[in-house]
């Protein structure tokens, strides 16, 4: 890839960036990069190890002996230490090649730098080589699909251009059976993480889906190589790397047949590419049918094609333009639907001119049932320089002609006349009525010249024939005019048809409301031949959608602009409007206010919806606390009411137990409004959080100290050795004691409920394991709405408000809540929170990396 090699404002050469680009963590990328650090160092270059994560791997720590490791930098973050890349260090140090790990890394706040890619970029800058590493999750651009595929949200990203600009980057791949394996072996997460890593975002549907990301991301960085590498070296022919297929539209009846035909060619090659285009004239809308490009257009997509649509009146090279931009290889057309009067009447037709300038791109004529259906061409429409220029021609040479072929026969007068007359015709539908007139007059020329006594001369000496001579002029002029209007109206019928059908189409976007507004924006564009269309704020000037062309916008553009409401101005740029498109114009504004207005209006729903939400929040509240709040009142006040009575003497085992009934009760009512007050706040917006560095082995205790029983069977596992959370305490007791009572209520007798810490992929996972009869897969989130007692019949239990709070407080501390199977049975809540600090990924011991 060409880049500048010095760094500006400095005299030294730019360091040089080769990236190890994983699929998924565990296949290998900080071996493969030692690897090429030690055969670097066998050739004699000067390699440190600026940071190395080993993740407790013995092949990796062996791979590091003999290489020169830079000390790390320790900080303190919230009462934790944390050991970092020190960069001054490595910068002091000055070796040709640098190690860097995990590029994606957030680095601990304190440094000059938030992210270790800045790190990578002064260290460039410096004159040092870096190797480094990344994996495909961590890709600003594949962030939202990653969490998508794995429901893991990726907190720590590297912008694509960064990798893009990298000057080596190779892939480290693994077959999904492969890394299950190495995992099931030890060899990527200590024992007791790999069923969980197993079942959850090592499944192999997670890594072949990720595997696909990686190879497709490397594969069009590559092909972005490969086009500049041809912009360099001035390569126009098209090199055949990949199957490009591309069909050419019309609107016409026979497109469905082109796009499965050009689908069944794209696919005979693994990764072939199907791409659309529809080339529009620049006469506005009497062009094809919006309806049919429409439905074309969607079944493009449905077989994973693209649709484009590029303005030009040159058919054929704007075809040809677009095929070779695109590097296309194979090019489909469908054979013409005109009939073999009209090809020979206006020469060779869009196939056959793009067959002969097609060069390197193999072209496919699909036969189709419109081909040859004998269509005339159109008289009305604006007739093009060629067709006004062979009309002409065609008006001196084909009378001409015909003398020639007449002289030769035996034919009377009149039946001569016919001929010619049946000749400027034809010329009529060829080039209008100038050209008609034209050949009228050659034709009377000619015929008085040749056919009428006396011949070889223009004198007359029958008045017959001179009546006959007058009579065909005038029967030819009048025939060729009707002829000429005839096909104006056609013409204007035929624009009529096609306003209508665009008009209709726009009704149906707005109607259907699905994305209105861009696919309007995006009509008007290719309906007027436009180069763009744009929607901007009048008051602000903002631009609210657009619509941008594929080609490249005319130098001499003109800008229009109508009104659209009293907020909104519809700019199209491209060519004049004549008054005709105008008027469809003012149309089209209507619809894009329309759909203007009909967005307004969602969005205003929108804004009304949590307030509806909040509403029917508390509605259900109030319908909760008239039973839910009365049970334990109720039997406070009994038990309070008989201690106070003067009637009955209580024995001390009595009194005792009457104490403790109301104080359980006072208790239970104290969770419950405490529950709701949360629950009040979170829906309001208004909790208050105060993150701090928590460790679990100390919130635990006192959460299972809030339980209704204290001697409850809990069973915690590694929460000691989890890194603490950055969490509001509280908040985490509150979230971790409904969970545990949640998980009590249903576990089996005898049982002991387990909770587990572990960290995986820089967060921290909290599992809290019962041995009930477990939640099926299509209620899991029905369970984490207020109110929901799932399975449970006895109302003494609360409200059902304790799963749905536990979550919404999750959520406020950028954590998560969610419902997994137990293996052999029960139900597992894993509770996921971010650490305190940078986690190494995936989880290890340091070994001597650290």
């Amino acid at each position: 890839m060409a880049r500048d090699d010095l760094t500006p404002g400095t005299a030294h050469r730019r360091g040089r960036l080769r990236v190890y680009l994983g699929s998924a963590p565990g296949v290998g990328k900080t071996y493969r990069m030692l690897d090429e650090a030690r055969r670097r160092q066998e050739r004699g270059a000067d390699v440190v190890v600026g940071y190395i994560e080993c993740h407790g791997r013995r092949h990796t720590e062996n791979m590091l002996q003999g290489l020169d490791v830079v000390p790390r930098l320790v900080r303190t973050y919230r009462g934790t230490e944390f050991a970092e890349m020190d960069l001054d260090a490595v910068l002091a140090r000055r070796p040709s090649v640098a190690l860097v790990d995990e590029l994606a890394h957030t680095n601990v706040p304190g440094g000059r730098h938030a992210k270790r890619w800045q790190d990578v970029e002064e260290l460039l800058a410096a004159g040092i080589d870096v190797i480094t590493t990344v994996n495909v999750q961590h890709l600003e651009s594949l962030n939202d699909v990653v969490q998508k595929i794995t429901g893991i949200p990726q907190r720590e990203t590297v912008p694509d251009e960064v990798v893009r600009r990298a000057d080596q980057l190779e892939l480290v791949d693994m077959a999904p059976q492969a890394l299950r394996r190495r995992m099931a072996h030890g060899n990527v997460y200590k024992a007791e993480k790999v069923d969980a890593a197993l079942s959850n975002y090592f499944r192999v549907g997670n890594l072949t889906a990720l595997r696909e990301l990686a190879l497709l991301w490397v594969a069009g960085r590559v092909d972005e190589g490969l086009r500049d590498y041809r912009a360099t070296h001035n390569i126009d022919r098209v090199w055949e790397t990949r199957e490009r297929v591309v069909v050419a539209l019309t609107g016409g009846p026979e497109g469905e047949t082109l796009i499965r035909r050009a689908a069944r060619i794209a696919d005979r090659t693994a990764g072939g590419e199907l791409l659309a285009v529809h080339i529009t004239r620049s006469d506005g809308l009497a062009g094809a049918s919006p309806g049919n490009l429409a439905e074309q257009r969607q079944l493009v997509e449905t077989l994973g094609g693209s649709y484009h649509v590029v303005v030009g009146d040159d058919i054929p090279d704007s075809l040809l333009t677009f095929a070779r931009a695109r590097d296309a290889t194979q090019l489909v057309l469908g054979t013409s639907r005109r009939g073999r009067i009209t090809r020979f009447l206006t020469g060779p037709g869009i196939g056959e001119t793009t067959v002969d300038a097609s060069e390197d791109i193999d072209v496919h004529m699909v036969t189709h049932e419109f081909s040859g259906r004998g269509r005339l061409p159109s008289l009305g429409r604006r007739h093009s320089l060629r067709r006004t220029v062979a009309g002409y021609a065609a008006g001196l040479v084909l009378p001409v002609l015909l003398t020639l072929l007449l002289s030769h026969t035996t034919l009377n007068l009149t039946t001569d006349a016919l001929i010619f007359q049946l000749g400027v015709v034809a010329i009529a539908l060829l080039g209008g009525a100038t050209s008609a007139l034209l050949a009228s007059v050659t034709a009377s020329l000619l015929l008085n010249y040749y056919f009428i006594p006396p011949v070889h001369t223009f004198t007359i000496t029958e008045p017959n024939n001179v009546i006959a001579l007058v009579v065909f002029a005038v029967v030819a002029l009048t025939v060729s005019t009707v002829v000429d209007h005839a096909g104006r109206l056609t013409t204007r019928a035929a624009r009529a048809t096609a306003e209508a059908e665009t008009l209709s189409t726009l009704a149906g976007s707005v109607l259907r409301g699905a994305d209105a507004l861009p696919a309007l924006l995006e009509k008007s564009r290719t309906a007027f031949g436009m180069d763009s269309v744009a929607l901007l704020d009048r008051t602000s000037g903002e631009a609210l959608a657009r619509s941008d062309g594929a080609g490249e916008p005319a130098a001499d553009r003109e800008v229009t602009e109508v009104p659209v409401g009293e907020g909104a101005l519809l700019i199209l740029a491209g060519r004049r409007l004549p008054a005709a498109d105008q008027r469809v114009l003012t149309a089209f504004a209507a619809h894009v206010a329309a759909a203007l207005e009909r967005d307004r209006l969602a969005t205003v729903a929108a804004e009304v919806e949590p307030i509806k939400a909040a509403d029917r929040m508390r509605t259900a509240l109030l319908a909760a606390v008239s039973h839910d709040l009365r049970t334990p009142l109720a039997a406070a006040l009994a038990s309070v009411g008989s201690l106070r009575s003067l009637d009955v003497e209580f024995s001390e085992e009595d009194r005792a137990e009457l104490l403790a009934t109301a104080d359980e009760s006072l208790l239970k009512l104290n969770r419950l409004v405490d529950n709701l007050l949360d629950m009040s706040r979170l829906q309001a917006g208004a909790l208050t959080l105060h993150l701090t560095p928590t460790h679990l082995d100390e919130v635990l205790p006192r959460a299972l100290d809030s339980l209704a029983d204290p001697d409850a069977p809990i069973q915690p596992l590694g929460l000691a050795e989890a890194p603490p959370v950055l969490a509001d305490p509280p908040l985490l007791e509150r979230v971790l004691a409904n969970v545990i009572t949640n998980a009590l209520r249903h576990n089996a007798p005898g049982a002991p409920v387990l909770v587990m810490a572990s960290t995986h992929l820089g967060r921290v996972e909290i599992r809290v394991i019962d041995r009930g009869p477990g939640i099926p897969p299509e209620d899991r989130e029905q369970v984490f709405l207020p109110f929901q007692r799932l399975g449970d019949t006895d109302n003494t239990n609360g409200v059902g408000l304790g799963l749905a709070l536990s979550r919404g407080l999750a959520e406020a501390m950028d954590g998560s809540l969610e419902v997994e199977d137990t293996p052999g049975g029960g139900t597992t809540m894993l509770l996921t929170l971010p650490a305190a600090g940078p986690v190494p990924e995936p989880d290890g011991e340091p070994g001597v990396c650290g």
